[in-house]
């Protein structure tokens, strides 16, 4: 058993680094919670709210589809990386059986701008990001100028990858 206060171990020498500023604990987390959620009841407190009580706008969407479209950029890559590594053949087969399939030009043009937009939304986002980390336009007129400019040169982009 350990006994600590103050930076004084009283305990076996060669454990006495790991408990130099250790101090036994009152109570578990789960006798906390108990405790947290009966006085709550006793106080006759609400629950605290959700998304469902906030009006959406467009920034609190912006930074939700920014997240969305990282995992999702991030999940592709990676699930591209392990199908290149773990299938057998080569690229140029696959390339070959994706063409052999011919699913015509309009769901090509789908899938191009499916793939664009996420990485144009993604980039131009991250720039605004980036905007933002250096301490500029945080007022809510430049949140928003911004926040339309990022979605409009994002559909741009991505028309005009769709088309070449």
């Amino acid at each position: 058993m350990t006994f600590a206060r103050q930076g004084v171990c009283l305990s076996r020498p060669k454990y006495s680094i790991l408990y130099r500023h250790a101090a036994p604990m009152g109570t578990t987390a789960k006798e906390e919670m108990n405790k947290f959620w009966a006085k709550n009841t006793k106080l006759n407190r609400p629950m605290s709210p959700h998304l469902t009580i906030y009006k959406w706008s467009i920034p609190m969407m912006m930074s939700i589809t920014h997240r969305g479209t990282g995992v999702g950029l991030s999940g592709a890559i990676s699930a591209f990386a392990l199908a290149a590594l773990v299938l057998p053949g080569s690229y140029p087969h696959y390339l070959d059986l994706i063409h052999s399939l011919y699913v015509g030009p309009f769901l090509i043009g789908l899938a191009k701008f499916g793939i664009s937009f996420p990485v144009s939304y993604h980039t131009f986002n991250g720039i605004r990001h980036l905007w933002w980390d250096i301490g500029k336009g945080f007022r809510i007129p430049e949140v928003y100028r911004t926040g339309y400019t990022v979605i409009g040169l994002s559909i741009i982009t991505s028309v005009a990858l769709t088309f070449l």
